[in-house]
C-alpha cells in the first residue's frame, strides 16, 4: 500500500473519519480556473513521502490534539509571521504555528547578530508560543530562515557558490555534503527551518533568480534534488526524531518559477501541461521521496493561474498524485495576488491546498478574518483539520513536540573548518574554463601578478544576493573574517610559489606584470530587482571591457574572473581576454578555490585542475531565451584538454539603445541599467552597487524600505550636506524634450532639512525648496520638472550622464520610488536655478 494512502487511512481512523475529504480539491475553486491551468495528475510522475515521515503512534497523538485544540488554536497554525512585525510576547494571545526570519529581518534589529543571539531569539519565540492556553495547549513555532547557499543570514557562517556555481559541479555526493553543513550550521545558531532547495528550472536568464536554480537542464536539478534534502534532514527512520543537526528542508518553488514569460519575477508560465511536467516537476519526486518535509508554493502564475490558488496543482497533483505528505508553506505575501484575495483575507488559498499563509507583517488582520470565516463556516473545518496535521507531523518529526525537545546550539558549527575546506572545494569544482588561449593558465610560478577589476576584493560581488540581507549589497569583507576575496586567495597562491601579486582598482601599475586577473561582473541582486531587458553585460559604456582592452592593448596577458548569477552575453569581453573563467556567485571561500585551479605551485602544478562544465548554455548574443548558445550546456575545457579560441562573434543580436530604456532611471527598488547610484559628501563619492550604504564620511546614508511591496524603495537621509546622484553613459534625451516630456519623481519627503533641496539633471542645478517645503510628509506623490526647465537653465540635453541628483542637508530625508523621464502634466512650472 502506498505511503500516502497508509498515513490517509490511519488517519481517518484515529479521528472519527474527520479528515475524509480535508484535502481533495474543491471543485468549484477549479471551475474558476481558466481551462489552460486544470493539470490532470494522470500525466504527472508518481511519488510518496517515505512512510518513516510519521507511524500511527504520532498520528494518534495529533489526532488527540486537534479533538482538544481550539478553533483560534488551529487556525494560528495556519500562520506565518516575520520577526520584524511579532514580538513573542504576542504569541501568548494568538498562537501562530510559525515564525521566519526575511531576507533583511535580523535579531532585535541587527543583521549581523550572530548565533548566540540568534538562538536566544528562537528560545523566546518557542518559550512564549509553548505557554498553555485555558485547554492546557500550547504548541511549540517552527522557525524558519532563507539559508539557501548555506546559513547566509549569519556573519562569519559558511557561505557555499550559490546553486548555478554547484550545477556547474555536476558532482550530487558533494551536494549532500553542502547539505549537511548547511544544517549543522543552521541548527547550530538554534533553528530548525530552511527554506531550500530550490528547484527551479530558470529557462530565461533574464531572470533575476537565475542563479538560485541549479541548470536549465530538468535532469541536473532531479539528480541534486535527493541530495540536498538527505543532507539537510538525514535519512527519516520511522519513530524518531530529525537529529538535532539537521533541518527540515523546503522543495520550492511548485512550480514554474523559472519557467515565466520573458523570465519575469512572478509572472506567468504560458505552457502546456507537458512542458511544465518536463521540464519544471522533475525535481520535486525525489525530493518528495527523500522525505522533503515542506514544499513552498510559487509566486508565479500557471497560464493566468496563481500557483497558490491553484487546487489541481497544490492538491489534485502535489498532496495525490506525488503522494506528499509534509505541509505547503506560502510565499511572502504570495496569497494576495490570487484573485478576489487581499494581504489579509484569503481563504481561496487555504481551500486550494496551501497549508501555511507566509504573512510577515500584517498577520493580525489575516488571523481575524480566517478565524471569522471558519467560524462561519466559509472555510471547511475537515480543510483546517488537514492543514493542521500536516503543520503538526512536521513539528513531531523535528521533535520540536516532545516534554524536553533536545537542543538545536552548537556554535562551534558555524564556519567550521571542515565546511571551508567543503566550500573551497565547491568553488573549485564549479569553475569553468571557456577560453585559455596560448596556455596563460595556470599562472606560473615566480610569477608577477597584477589583480584588478571590481570583483577583485569584494565579498559582495562573490556572494551575491541571499547573503546577511536579502539583496546582499551591503555585504563587506569584515563579515566573513574567515573568508577570503578572490584578491586574498591569489596574493597568498603566488606569494607560495616565489611570485608577487598587485591589488590595483583601477588595473595601473608600476613594474610591469607578467599576467592581469581582471575580476569583474555582476553587482549583487536577488528576484525582483534582479531581472534584466536583455543578456547583455554592461551594455551601454562598458568599463570593464574598456579596462581589458587597455591593458590588452599594452601587451599583458589578460585573464578574465567573471562573476556573475547567470550565463550572459559576453562575447566583447572573451575577446579582449586571453583566458575567461566562469566563476558565478564562489562565497566566502571564492578566493581559495579559485586559486587553487588558476595559481600554479612552486612545482608548477594547481591543487586542482578545472572539472566544471556548463548547467545552462552560454548566450552567443544578448537574446533571451538562448536558442543557439556560444557554448552549449556541458561546455568546458581542463588544462589537461584544451584548445585556442577564436575570435567571437560581437553582433548582440537586438538593438541595445531601444531594449535598454535609458529614460529609466530608478524602479522595483535599485538604479536600471545603464545607470549607477552614487552617494557624495565632503569624503568624496561612492558607487552604492558595490556594497555602500552611505556616503563616505556617511553625510548621506541610505536603506531599503517596503513601501507597496518588499524593497521597492529607497530611503535617503541626510546628516549633514551631500547628495545622492543616478549616473550613467551619455544618453540623448532630445526627442524626449521635443515631446515636451519632464523629469517625473515618485517619492515621499519622509522628513525636511535644514538647507534648501536642489535637484540636477545633467549636471544643471534648479532651486526645489519651496517644492518640498509644500509636499505632504510621509505621502508618496510624483513631482514633475520639465526637461524645457534644465535645458533653459544651462543643461546639454543631448549628453546626459547625470540623470539624477538630489542635495540636500541635515534633517532631510526621502523615500525614492522611481524616477523616469516621461510625459509631462500641462502647464507646469520652472524651478528657479539653485544659488551656486
Amino acid at each position: 500500500m502506498r505511503t500516502r494512502l497508509g498515513l490517509l487511512l490511519a488517519a481517518m481512523l484515529l479521528s472519527g473519519c474527520a479528515q475524509a475529504g480535508g484535502d481533495t480539491a474543491n471543485a468549484d475553486l477549479i471551475a474558476k480556473l481558466p481551462l489552460a491551468a486544470r493539470a490532470n495528475p494522470a500525466n504527472w510522475p508518481e511519488a510518496h513521502s517515505p512512510a518513516a515521515i510519521s507511524d500511527p503512534a504520532t498520528e494518534a497523538k495529533i489526532t488527540d490534539l486537534l479533538a482538544r485544540m481550539t478553533l483560534r488554536q488551529k487556525v494560528g497554525q495556519l500562520m506565518q509571521a516575520d520577526i520584524s512585525a511579532i514580538k513573542p510576547s504576542e504569541l501568548v494571545e494568538y498562537p501562530l504555528g510559525s515564525i521566519l526570519a526575511g531576507g533583511n529581518s535580523g535579531p532585535y534589529g541587527n543583521e549581523r547578530a550572530d548565533a548566540a543571539e540568534w538562538d536566544q531569539l528562537v528560545e523566546q519565540y518557542r518559550a512564549a508560543s509553548r505557554t498553555p492556553a485555558a485547554n492546557g495547549i500550547g504548541i511549540p513555532i517552527i522557525f524558519g530562515v532563507d539559508a539557501v547557499h548555506g546559513h547566509s543570514n549569519l556573519p562569519g557562517a559558511t557561505i557555499f557558490p550559490q546553486n548555478i556555481g554547484l550545477g556547474a559541479a555536476h558532482d550530487p555526493d558533494m551536494i549532500e555534503k553542502i547539505g549537511a553543513a548547511t544544517a549543522a550550521e543552521v541548527a547550530g545558531s538554534g533553528i530548525e527551518w530552511t527554506f531550500a532547495p530550490t528547484l527551479a528550472v530558470p529557462q530565461n536568464s533574464r531572470w533575476g533568480r537565475t542563479y538560485e536554480g541549479y541548470s536549465s537542464d530538468p535532469k541536473i536539478v532531479a539528480a541534486y534534488s535527493k541530495h540536498m534534502v538527505l543532507g539537510l534532514q538525514g535519512a527519516l527512520q520511522s519513530g524518531k526524531d530529525i537529529p538535532a543537526d539537521h533541518v527540515a528542508g523546503t522543495a520550492k518553488h511548485f512550480l514554474a518559477d523559472g519557467g515565466t514569460q520573458d523570465g519575469r519575477d512572478q509572472g506567468d508560465a504560458v505552457i502546456p501541461e507537458s512542458e511544465l511536467v518536463a521540464i519544471h516537476a522533475q525535481g520535486y519526486p525525489p525530493a518528495i521521496d527523500a522525505g522533503v518535509l515542506t514544499v513552498m508554493a510559487s509566486f508565479s502564475s500557471w497560464n493566468g493561474a496563481k500557483n497558490h490558488g491553484n487546487p489541481t496543482l497544490l492538491t489534485d497533483v502535489l498532496k495525490h498524485r506525488m503522494g506528499f505528505e509534509g505541509f505547503v508553506v506560502g510565499d511572502w505575501n504570495a496569497h494576495e495576488q490570487i484573485e478576489g484575495c487581499t494581504v489579509i483575507d484569503c481563504p481561496r488559498a487555504i481551500e486550494a491546498g496551501l497549508d501555511m499563509y507566509m504573512v510577515p507583517e500584517k498577520w493580525k488582520g489575516l488571523f481575524n478574518n480566517t478565524l471569522r470565516e471558519a467560524q462561519a463556516g466559509k472555510l471547511p473545518l475537515s480543510r483546517i483539520n488537514d492543514a493542521v496535521r500536516r503543520i503538526l507531523r512536521v513539528k513531531y518529526k523535528l521533535g520540536l513536540m516532545q516534554p524536553n525537545p533536545e537542543t538545536r546550539r552548537n556554535f562551534a558549527a558555524i564556519g567550521a573548518p571542515a565546511h571551508l575546506a567543503l566550500a573551497r572545494e565547491a568553488v573549485s569544482k564549479s569553475l569553468v574554463l571557456l577560453k585559455n588561449n596560448g596556455s596563460v593558465l595556470p599562472v606560473k610560478p615566480g610569477a608577477k601578478v597584477l589583480v584588478t577589476g571590481p570583483g577583485a576584493d569584494s565579498m559582495a560581488m562573490q556572494s551575491g544576493g541571499w547573503t546577511i540581507s536579502w539583496q546582499g549589497t551591503d555585504v563587506t569583507n569584515s563579515d566573513f573574517p574567515k573568508g577570503a576575496t578572490l584578491w586574498k586567495g591569489i596574493d597568498e597562491s603566488v606569494k607560495a610559489a616565489g611570485g608577487t601579486a598587485v591589488l590595483s582598482p583601477d588595473g595601473s601599475y608600476t613594474a610591469r606584470p607578467d599576467v592581469a586577473i581582471v575580476v569583474y561582473g555582476e553587482m549583487p541582486y536577488a528576484e525582483y530587482q534582479g531581472d534584466v531587458p536583455t543578456l547583455a553585460y554592461q551594455p551601454l559604456g562598458s568599463k570593464d571591457l574598456a579596462l581589458l582592452k587597455k591593458l590588452h592593448a599594452q601587451g599583458i596577458p589578460v585573464v578574465s574572473v567573471f562573476l556573475s548569477g547567470r550565463p550572459l552575453f559576453t562575447n566583447p569581453e572573451i575577446n579582449a581576454s586571453d583566458a575567461f573563467v566562469a566563476a558565478w556567485l564562489p562565497g566566502s571561500q571564492g578566493g581559495y578555490g579559485v586559486a587553487d585551479v588558476l595559481i600554479a605551485g612552486r612545482d608548477g602544478k594547481t591543487r586542482r585542475d578545472f572539472t566544471g562544465n556548463l548547467s545552462f548554455p552560454w548566450p552567443r548574443n544578448a537574446v533571451a531565451p538562448v536558442t543557439s548558445p556560444q557554448f552549449p550546456l556541458g561546455y568546458g575545457m581542463t588544462y589537461a584538454a584544451q584548445k585556442d579560441l577564436p575570435a567571437l562573434p560581437e553582433a548582440p543580436g537586438l538593438d541595445l539603445k531601444q531594449a535598454i530604456n535609458a529614460a529609466n532611471f530608478f524602479a522595483a527598488g535599485r538604479t536600471r541599467l545603464p545607470w549607477a547610484l552614487r552617494l557624495t559628501d565632503a569624503g568624496g563619492d561612492r558607487q552604492v552597487e558595490n556594497g555602500a550604504t552611505a556616503s563616505p564620511d556617511g553625510a548621506v546614508k541610505i536603506h531599503p524600505v517596503d513601501v507597496r511591496a518588499q524593497e521597492d524603495g529607497k530611503q535617503f537621509s541626510w546628516s549633514a550636506k551631500g547628495a545622492f546622484s543616478i549616473n550613467g553613459p551619455p544618453a540623448n534625451l532630445t526627442e524626449d524634450m521635443a515631446n515636451d516630456n519632464a523629469l517625473k519623481l515618485e517619492w515621499r519627503i519622509d522628513a525636511r532639512g535644514a538647507v534648501p533641496t536642489v535637484l540636477a539633471l545633467a549636471g544643471t542645478r534648479l532651486n526645489a525648496a519651496k517644492l518640498v517645503a509644500n509636499a505632504p510628509l510621509g505621502k508618496v506623490i510624483v513631482s514633475e520638472i520639465p526637461l524645457k526647465c534644465f535645458a533653459a537653465a544651462g543643461a546639454k540635453i543631448g549628453s546626459v550622464d547625470n540623470a539624477l541628483k538630489v542635495e540636500g542637508g541635515a534633517g532631510f530625508k526621502l523615500t525614492l520610488l522611481s524616477a523616469n523621464i516621461g510625459p509631462a502634466s500641462p502647464k507646469l512650472l520652472c524651478l528657479p536655478p539653485a544659488p551656486k
